[in-house]
């Protein structure tokens, strides 16, 4: 079994966010998965379904980002889920709006829900798949960051993300099929 978690913030002030971005990538793979997110527990909205002929659970985190760690590590637990078979969907600042990278381990780059992660689990092992949001620029740029992410994003980002959220689905299923290496291969590149 896959662990398949989308970051976000709970509540439909935050729903279009791109700090959202994991929530709305989860929610496009259901229907994929012929799942639901049917249940609450783990402090999560989760669901079970079939990607690739193997059995997912799908969390969607609603403690806000901060706590993800909890919802994921309780779940992995629960369903002796390894790290390496969980795979995290996240907003990610360091990369260019357009451009979706897999990734095994490393730190949480300032991102507070995979920090959470991180501490909750015990590993950084986790497989991320980081969607990249590109970040504000300037001289205040630092200060700009919360603003940033906890803001919708503009027409001409989300007339893109009709061809990114499928290209997510794609390297999601992939990973599951074909392993971390494989879908690496084929999707890292720029797009």
């Amino acid at each position: 079994m896959k662990l398949i978690c989308g970051l976000g913030n709970p509540g439909r002030e935050y729903e279009r966010h791109r700090h959202n971005i994991g929530f709305m990538v989860v929610e496009a793979m259901l229907s994929r998965a012929r799942a639901e997110l049917n249940q609450e527990k783990f402090a999560a909205k989760v669901g079970q379904g079939t990607l690739a002929g193997e059995r997912v659970l799908f969390v969607e985190p609603q403690t806000f980002m901060n706590l993800s760690g909890r919802s994921v590590a309780e779940a992995a637990r629960f369903y002796k889920i390894a790290p390496e078979d969980v795979l995290v969907i996240h907003d990610e600042l360091d990369l260019p709006m357009g451009r979706l990278q897999l990734k095994a381990g490393g730190g949480s780059g300032g991102h507070n829900g995979l920090k959470s992660i991180v501490g909750s689990l015990g590993s950084e092992a986790f497989i991320r798949l980081r969607f990249g949001i590109d970040k504000p620029e300037g001289p205040n740029a630092r200060e700009q960051v919360a603003g940033y992410v906890l803001s919708n994003f503009d027409d001409g980002e989300r007339r893109q993300l009709e061809e990114l959220i499928p290209r997510a689905l794609d390297m999601t299923e992939c990973w599951v099929r074909e392993g971390l290496s494989v879908a690496m291969n084929r999707f890292n590149r720029k797009a």
